[in-house]
């Protein structure tokens, strides 16, 4: 990933017209992702599956990987769970978000954004992103705050963090919780602080696509406040508080994590330093290359305050450049072809504020398409990724 001449004569190159670099597709997501871990997979199935104690759930294994994340990013707490949504809906409830309530959530994003917030029989407040960073905007979520509002959650998107910030100033001029829906941003940091730590809870997610993903649902709960850590530990496993089984504290619900899993996410957590830097140098090669095509609009550059789940850029042409891409041999996604008020399932709480427009969150949906930036990639598919996108545009120019 050296090179930076301009390859606006073919997406194709060496590799023929409609493949990739070293034929084949190159997937968005890479189907071996745990194939050098496979070994270890089995073992730990066949000795947990045949352990004497038999423990399947929250055990051990569980206890040792949350122990393990803490001390990485100097938390309270980290409480494992069965994924990142529920790890909001724990953090919510463990607020005593309820009927009511509101809280302020960005109008693009994943559905669990607005999804969390109804589970609690609370109504979700959508706000219009940042047009490059396409996070929930500080200033347009100031002027939804009205005296109902007990909450603010930005959500990172893709390869970027919220203005955090300027979030946590918010929260505290006006006496509100801070959800940081992190789920995305695992091992991010943003002013030397990590991805999750910002507000008074964060959540991970570890599902498969994410950074730190694993064969598998699976979330995290993480904090810098004891007793939020408490409060979510208990509501996982049936308000238990975990030292009196059968003995329950409050209306909890199943959000257990897997022996399993933990397990093998503990094996694979010493390498993610290393996975998460191979995607970064992705990542800045791509807004390198990118910096000066018409009609794309790559994510802000540097390094502080970025996550590398995805590679998202707008275009003004994105369907175009999206088949180019398929006939280039280069698979890419959409995520939110459709901004969650416009949902159906969230257009009754959208109505609670008639007139909203959101035109951000509508141009995103529009235009925003990701590239593959998984660290499976050799330098060759990077580099063909990139050429055919340069290509496209410098033809599309002309």
């Amino acid at each position: 990933m050296t090179t930076t001449s301009d390859p606006a004569a073919s997406t194709a190159g060496a590799t023929g017209p409609g493949t990739a670099a070293g034929g084949g597709r190159i997937p968005f997501f890479p189907p071996d992702l745990f194939q050098d871990d496979r070994d270890t997979l089995l073992r730990l199935l066949y000795e947990i599956g045949t352990g004497q104690d038999q423990k399947f759930i929250l055990g051990e294994h569980t206890r040792r990987f949350e122990d393990a994340l803490r001390r990485r990013l100097d938390a309270a707490d980290v409480v494992a769970c069965s994924s990142g949504t529920s790890a909001l809906h724990l953090v919510l409830t463990a607020f005593g978000i309820g009927p009511g309530d509101e809280v302020v959530v960005p109008a693009f994003g994943c559905a669990p954004l607005a999804a969390a917030v109804l589970h609690t029989g609370a109504v979700p407040v959508f706000g219009d992103i940042d047009p490059l960073t396409l996070t929930l905007d500080p200033a347009g979520a100031q002027d939804l705050i009205t005296p109902r509002t007990r909450a603010l959650m930005p959500a990172h998107m893709f390869s970027v963090m919220a203005d955090m910030p300027r979030f946590t100033a918010l929260a505290a001029a006006h006496d509100l919780r801070l959800v940081e829906d992190s789920a995305v941003a695992q091992g991010a940091v943003l002013d030397g602080r990590p991805a999750g730590l910002w507000g008074d809870a964060g959540v991970y997610s570890f599902v498969q696509v994410k950074s730190f993903g694993m064969p598998g649902e699976g979330g995290a709960v993480v904090t810098r406040d004891a007793e939020t850590g408490r409060r979510a530990r208990m509501l996982r496993n049936h308000g238990q508080d975990g030292t009196h089984r059968g003995l329950h504290h409050t209306i909890g619900v199943n959000s257990r994590f897997d022996e399993i899993q933990a397990a093998f996410q503990l094996h694979r957590l010493p390498g993610l330093t290393a996975r998460l830097e191979r995607r970064a140098r992705i990542a800045a090669h791509y807004t390198e290359r990118f910096a000066d095509l018409p009609g794309i609009t790559p994510p802000p550059p540097g390094t502080d305050g970025r996550c590398y789940y995805v590679y998202t850029l707008l275009a003004d042409d994105r369907d175009a450049l999206r088949e180019d891409l398929t006939a280039a041999g280069v698979d890419t996604h959409v995520y939110y072809p459709r901004i969650l008020p416009d949902q159906a399932a969230f257009a009754p709480a959208a109505a609670h504020r008639p007139g909203a427009a959101w035109p951000h969150a509508r141009r995103a949906a529009r235009h925003h398409l990701s590239l593959p930036v998984h660290h499976r990639l050799d330098d060759a598919q990077v580099e063909h990724i990139a050429d055919a996108v340069r290509a496209h545009a410098l033809r599309t120019r002309r």
